[in-house]
């Protein structure tokens, strides 16, 4: 009697009581005199006016009866009530005007009432009437001016800057180095919120002015830190903060942590979760079935028996769209029919193609198959090649062996032909054979001839396609007594009798359809009316309009079914429902199936319709019918029908003491349901919408109804709603898409979307991870209009699904990170260099060759000055070539002579001392581009006595942000006089350098290149090797400005130390593409040849932008063994030259020649593009272990350089979580979390290296990461702690481990240090107490998507902000926000609180390759980006 759904799992216990009392009231013994037919709460009959005013109700659109139990609404509606007390703000998601106007237009398409969730469809029922044929879709006009009304409301948060800002404009500390942003002129977003309403929105303004972005000029606000940022993203970000803070439900209980092995725990049941109470569950059996004489023994038997009695007697009818009867069939005709077409088909399996509107030709087919005892596979029409699901569908034909596809000739037509006419191999299809069905294709048998028909034995009979919840296809296969054993426990189930009438608007090709409608009525010879979906989408009264007109005993239809007729209601006169005995509901096992039943007895029992009437039914395909209530009250019992078909999911269920319950095997139906009261069966879901979240189960139908028992009228279609888990970090997570109404507005879409939060958390206490609305139509459906959930889950992981909202909520969700790191309280260092020393571990130090000790005939180093050097060089070797400057062409531009670089020097001396009017140790800057000049102005410093600084010149194409840097050095390094050549001149005092600096302030400016003749009178000469030689200026990635003094003795060890370690002599030629303004690129351009001699070949990196292929030509043409670039060098000749190797071949490039190729970096080996730059290069003879990085950092210019002999530097794999706790650990290769790292290069001579801890300064064990400390030759230095005494050493700020490695050369074995660079302190990030580097979080990043190409982490009061630059469309910008979310906390642990996608080049990149994540941070906070999206997780 019963298959009912109650709201599912988590059912409040006011409804629980409710839905008992009303289904169960019927059997419960009632005191006499009672009316025992209908339960205690239906006494009151409906009256005309209750009716009514249901009508008026429902006329208004905002009630969706079909998904609501009353119970269940009022629930809902008190939790959010309560939520509105605690007045929450949530930061909406900010999106570029274009990308908003877009996803609106693209969403104006008129809407396919095809739509429907799993099963379900739904139609466009508005308050006006019926949608008919006529007037079934909406006027186009009407469509457009919505979208046009639309796309204006809906640009929430491309508002503009606020017309003259208040804010006094500030400009920031952190100085920027020339950027590649550029000024986009679209608005930004700058909605700000206050918390006084539960959520709210901040209208557009008017004005859309808006100024070029100047990063650093922001209206300031303070944070919770103190920090002064801009007031608008900000404010948003300060306001997640805030939400983040409110306490939310304890999260179970967490990883531990031992010694940092973060193991997973077993999840601890709740221990308030109700336990089994009862007796031992028995089986439950249906009741008999009732052996009948005249039953046939077989179907075909059946057939062949009405087509000989009652040949005139109609089987089916098939309605066209407009309602009228298209085709009847007869039971004569169906058995001449099945006849004829069993005869073109001799073969096993073949799969049945039909049409939805065609039923009859279905049906002869598939009796034909029955008659020839060949097995019918039936399936969906294939509309395209790319149908959702379709490639499934042909694995299982393939594996079917099915060659034959039998179709009508109408669809034959309607399928995809390729040019010549053929129909395509589908994708993952078997090849077919085509056959029509129709009679006029086929040839009659013989007069005489008749089938062999058998008694129903063990054969199959026919295949049933079943799909699983990862979207897999699987064949059921019913056997012929199963066939017809179903078909009698449905005729006594039922009480079907010859020549009833029955409606059929399900599929007929499978489930309930194709049992009732197909199977069972044939062997009661019964009269079919099939109502096709097209006819339904037209006209959703259709089928209530054929129960009147053909006086129909039994319907079988879906709760939407029921739900479409409540819409398109409208007092209609003439509708009689009293001929019905069975209104069978197929979908009895959803949570809204209850609300559909009762909202359509509550308006039809006026019109006929007896409340015993309505009987849902569960069904499976692996277990066909499992229970169907009855249509009469004597018979209170549900059928099970046990041992139909024989698969797989065949069990023998055990008892407690271990034996078996029946003799029976059982077949899992894939339902879950409980035997209630009186032997009921209770159906309550399906094992494929289960989802185990922490432990805890929840039906994914359930999770549909609430989400749409928030007020879902206005902003999603009814029924387009998918919701399904995807795994991430250990534990199922919940996703729910839904497809947006096109004339919803961004705010009122995100407003929805967070009552929908609130209120699935209230009723099922638990999270949901992530909620998509997508525009109308673009969910992947299946045949009928419902959605295709497997299809769109893996749309989602894969990031196609392109939603037009997208809210996120790991915050809430994530309740299984590892516990956060706890410091332990200091101990000091000399404790920690005891306890190293008593566990036996090795202090972690290392050491270049002694300087003091190498034995060589270094000529130089009997001069102290690299000025007397340079003019001891011009009297012995004046012709020697020391530089030579190449152009774009590979030609030679400049060159320079030792004699010809000591006149020129000379000369810019006098110049400084004349019109300078300088004084020895008086600051110069040197604004040069890359160059000859350059050097010769650096040398013409130190002959004039004065302290120069190199500066790189502004951009001509970006002043405005490169302006200010050369502007701040200048002012910081107290340059008394700034040299220049003349075409940098005019653009210092050019007008757009005005708009960007005050030019009044800059000091005295000379011109280099009209220098006087004369020489000077002497050549100054320093007092003392420790004074002042030059200032190394350069913006660290941090954005920070740091100047390092270098002495006179510190430039000459240094020298010295690159000299012994290059093995480098006048003999020597050495290509340069480095940029010459600080650090290594410095010493290498200006200071190296005049010191050793060699040759240097320098290329301009910026020369490479228009000839990619210079610098590897120079080094080939010069047939160099020693060159040194820059990452961003390398970078652009694997991208640009990647497709070129085979025509530079060609050309004569031969690297077989490099001995050491250096990347100059003060930052990790970046391994990726070193090994994708050796391989790429390998087949024009670069050596791979050519390749190799130095290290160097602000305080000291190198620490590490890879030599010309010694051995290669290696890599080792270290676990990315003890990396994160300090630790360091070695791991294979391919190990999971592993990270490789390669050795920087060698520690040059003279070099002596300690790991200090980062804050006690105290020296660290060899298995601990930590912060490299260093004791050479340069200038700044800290004290390092050893206990009672005192070391000056430097601290470079970069996070390093040391390791001893041997090596086994044939002769004998060689053990050198090995330093291993894991990143910067300054750019490390302190998140949940443990220490995170941004680029192993941007690797992660940019591989969790192709159209990702880069990306940058920065951290923000404690939340993670990941920016990444998109490379396609801006529809996919919303993909990318799941999938950088899911991949950070899979990897990392840790829950990303910002996604911003931006634009290509929109990530500034400093010249030596490196990220400026803070300069970033900053245009990020002051609202520069002009971001295409948003997104704030919650």
């Amino acid at each position: 009697t019963s298959l009912h759904q109650n709201t599912g799992s988590d059912i409040t216990q006011k409804g629980y009581e409710k839905k008992r009392s009303k289904l169960i009231g019927a059997y419960l013994p009632q005191p006499p005199g009672v009316d025992q037919a209908l339960p205690q709460e239906r006494r009151t009959p409906v009256t005309p006016s209750s009716s009514s005013r249901y009508h008026r109700r429902r006329s208004s659109g905002s009630r969706d009866e079909r998904y609501r139990s009353d119970v269940h609404t009022e629930a809902v509606q008190a939790a959010l009530a309560k939520h509105k007390e605690r007045k929450m703000a949530v930061p909406m998601p900010s999106k570029r005007r274009s990308l908003v106007v877009q996803t609106s237009m693209d969403a104006y398409t008129p809407p396919d009432t095809s739509s429907g969730s799993e099963d379900e469809g739904s139609v466009q029922g508005d308050s006006q009437g019926t949608p008919t044929s006529s007037q079934g879709s909406i006027n186009m006009e009407h469509w457009i001016s919505q979208a046009i009304h639309g796309s204006t409301t809906s640009t929430t948060s491309s508002s503009s800057t606020q017309s003259g800002g208040s804010g006094a404009a500030h400009r920031l500390a952190d100085v920027m180095a020339q950027t590649h942003i550029e000024n986009h002129s679209a608005p930004p977003d700058v909605t700000t919120y206050t918390s006084e309403h539960s959520i709210q929105v901040e209208r557009p303004q008017g004005s859309t002015a808006r100024v070029a972005p100047k990063y650093g000029n922001a209206e300031l606000m303070e944070t919770g830190d103190g920090v002064p940022v801009s007031s608008r993203v900000s404010a948003k970000i300060q306001q997640l903060v805030n939400t983040l803070k409110r306490p939310k439900r304890p999260p179970l209980r967490e990883f531990f942590v031992d010694d940092f092995e973060e193991l997973l725990e077993v999840q601890q049941p709740d221990p308030n979760q109700p336990k089994p109470e009862g007796a031992q569950m028995l089986a439950m059996r249906g009741e008999q079935l009732g052996v009948v004489t005249n039953w046939p023994p077989s179907l075909e038997a059946a057939l062949q028996r009405w087509g000989t009695i009652s040949p005139k007697a109609p089987c089916l009818t098939t309605m066209d769209t407009n309602g009228k009867p298209l085709y009847i069939l007869t039971y004569g005709e169906h058995s001449l029919n099945s006849l004829d077409s069993l005869t073109c088909v001799s073969l096993f399996q073949v799969t049945l193609v039909f049409p939805n509107n065609d039923p009859a030709a279905f049906m002869v087919a598939f009796y034909g198959c029955l008659l020839a005892e060949v097995v019918p596979v039936p399936i969906e029409v294939p509309l395209t090649r790319k149908d959702a699901g379709s490639q499934q569908i042909g694995f299982l034909l393939g594996s079917c062996g099915v060659t034959v596809a039998l179709t009508s000739d109408a669809c034959h037509k309607g399928l995809p032909k390729s040019p010549t006419g053929e129909i395509p191999q589908f994708k993952g299809w078997p090849k077919l054979l085509w056959f029509v069905t129709e009679s006029k294709h086929l040839s009659k048998p013989p007069r005489d001839w008749f089938p062999h028909i058998k008694d129903a034995n063990n054969d199959t009979a026919y295949i049933e396609y079943k799909t699983c919840k990862d979207g897999s296809v699987l064949g059921v296969t019913v056997t012929r007594i199963a066939l017809l054993t179903h078909c009698q426990a449905l005729t006594q189930a039922c009480g079907y009798t010859e020549a009833e009438t029955i409606v059929n608007v399900l599929d007929f090709k499978k489930d309930v359809g194709l049992w009732h409608g197909i199977l069972t009525s044939v062997m009661n010879m019964m009269h079919v009316i099939s109502i096709p979906y097209s006819l339904m989408k037209v006209n959703p009264l259709s089928w209530i309009q054929k129960v009147c007109q053909y006086k129909a005993k039994v319907a079988c239809v879906k709760s939407r079914d029921m739900h479409w007729a409540l819409v398109a209601h409208r007092d209609q006169r003439d509708i009689n429902l009293s001929s019905l005995r069975m209104l069978i509901v197929a979908d009895g096992a959803n949570p809204w199936s209850i609300s559909s039943c009762d909202a359509f007895l509550n308006v039809f029992q006026s019109k006929g319709l007896r409340q015993e009437v309505i009987c849902p039914c569960a069904s499976s395909p692996e277990a066909l019918t499992v229970a169907i209530r009855r249509y009469s009250q004597a018979t209170p019992r549900a059928v099970l029908i046990e041992n139909l078909c024989f698969c797989v999911l065949q069990v023998f269920p055990m008892t407690s003491s271990g034996g078996p319950i029946t003799e029976y095997p059982f077949i899992r139906t894939g339902l879950l349901g409980f035997i209630g009261p009186g032997g009921l069966v209770f159906v309550i879901g399906k094992m494929d919408g289960l989802m185990v979240v922490s432990g805890r189960r929840h039906n994914a139908d359930d999770i549909v109804a609430t989400a749409l028992a928030v007020e879902p009228m206005k902003f999603v279609y009814r029924g387009r709603i998918a919701v399904f888990s995807v795994s991430v970090l250990h534990d199922e997570r919940i996703v729910i898409v839904a497809e947006q109404r096109p004339d919803s507005t961004e705010e009122d879409s995100f407003q929805w979307m967070s009552r929908v939060l609130q209120a699935i958390d209230s009723i099922h206490q638990v999270g949901v991870y992530c909620l998509a609305l997508v525009p109308a139509n673009t969910l992947p459906k299946t045949p009928l209009g419902g959605i295709h959930l497997s299809e769109t889950k893996q749309l989602f992981l894969e990031g196609s699904l392109h939603p037009c909202n997208v809210l996120m909520c790991p915050h809430t969700c994530v309740t299984n990170l590892p516990k956060p790191r706890q410091k332990q309280p200091e101990i000091g260092p000399a404790s920690v260099m005891v306890g190293n020393l008593v566990s036996g571990k090795r202090i972690a130090q290392a050491s270049g060759r002694d300087l003091g000790q190498i034995e060589d005939n270094d000529q130089a180093r009997k001069f102290l000055f690299l000025s007397e050097v340079l003019q001891w060089r011009a009297q012995t070797t004046p012709d020697h070539v020391l530089y030579t400057l190449l152009n774009c062409r590979g030609t030679i531009a400049n060159s320079l002579t030792c004699v010809q670089l000591h006149k020129r020097a000379e000369k810019i001396a006098v110049m400084l001392m004349e019109r300078g009017h300088l004084q020895d140790g008086d600051h110069v800057a040197l604004v040069y581009p890359p160059g000859i000049d350059l050097i010769a102005a650096f040398y013409g410093c130190l002959y004039a006595g004065c302290v120069p600084i190199t500066v790189r010149p502004p951009h001509p194409q970006n002043i405005a942000t490169t302006l200010p840097t050369v502007k701040m050095i200048v002012e910081v390094s107290r340059s008394a006089c700034l040299m220049t050549t003349q075409l940098i001149c005019k653009l210092l005092r050019s007008r757009e350098a005005a708009a960007a600096v005050d030019v009044r302030t800059w000091p005295p400016v000379l011109d280099t290149d009209d220098l006087p003749k004369k020489r000077p009178a002497q050549i100054y000469k320093p007092s003392n090797p420790e004074t002042l030689a030059y200032l190394d200026f350069s913006v660290s990635t941090t954005g920070m400005l740091a100047g390092v003094k270098m002495s006179h003795a510190a430039t000459s060890a240094f020298c010295r130390s690159i000299k012994l370690q290059c093995e480098l002599y006048p003999s020597r030629e050495v290509a340069i593409c480095l940029d010459p303004y600080c650090g290594l690129g410095f010493v290498l351009w200006c200071l190296c040849s005049v010191y050793s001699g060699h040759q240097s070949i320098l290329i301009p990196p910026s020369e490479l932008e228009t000839n990619p292929a210079l610098w590897l030509l120079a080094v080939s043409q010069y047939k160099v063994r020693d060159t040194f670039c820059s990452y961003s060098v390398m970078e652009l000749c694997t991208k640009g030259l990647g497709s070129q190797t085979e025509s530079l071949k060609a050309r004569g490039l031969d690297l077989s020649r490099v001995r050491t190729c250096v990347v100059v970096a003060e930052e990790r080996p970046r391994i990726a593009l070193t090994q994708s730059f050796s391989k790429l290069f390998k087949d024009l003879g670069l050596h791979p272990r050519a390749v190799s990085t130095s290290l160097g950092c602000r305080v000291n210019l190198a620490i590490c350089l890879q030599g010309t002999s010694g051995p290669d530097p290696t890599t080792v794999y270290v676990d990315m979580r003890a990396l994160r706790h300090d630790r360091v650990r070695l791991v294979e290769r391919g190990s999971p979390h592993s990270l490789p790292l390669m050795e920087s290069g060698k520690i040059l001579p003279g070099v002596r290296i300690i790991i200090a801890n980062p804050e006690t300064k105290g020296p660290l064990g060899d298995s601990h990461l930590g912060e490299v400390s260093h004791e050479n030759f340069t200038f700044a230095y800290l004290e390092l702690n050893l206990g009672d005494k005192a070391i000056k050493m430097f601290a470079t700020s970069v996070l390093t481990f040391s390791r001893v490695i041997n090596f086994f050369f044939p002769l004998q074995p060689e053990r050198h240090d090995a330093l291993y660079v894991v990143g910067a302190l300054d750019e490390a990030m302190e998140l949940r107490g443990m220490r995170y580097h941004p680029i192993d979080i941007e690797t992660s990043v940019i591989r969790a998507h192709k159209s990702i190409t880069e990306c940058a982490v920065f951290t923000w009061t404690n939340l993670l902000v990941v920016v990444v630059e998109l490379d396609g469309s801006e529809q996919e910008a919303l993909d990318l926000v799941p999938l950088v979310t899911n991949v950070v906390l899979e990897e990392h642990y840790l829950i990303v609180g910002v996604v911003v996608v931006v634009d290509i080049g929109v990530i500034p990149i400093n010249s030596r390759g490196e990220k400026q994540r803070m300069h970033l941070r900053d245009g990020f906070l002051a609202d520069q980006l002009d971001p295409i999206y948003v997104a704030y997780n919650m």
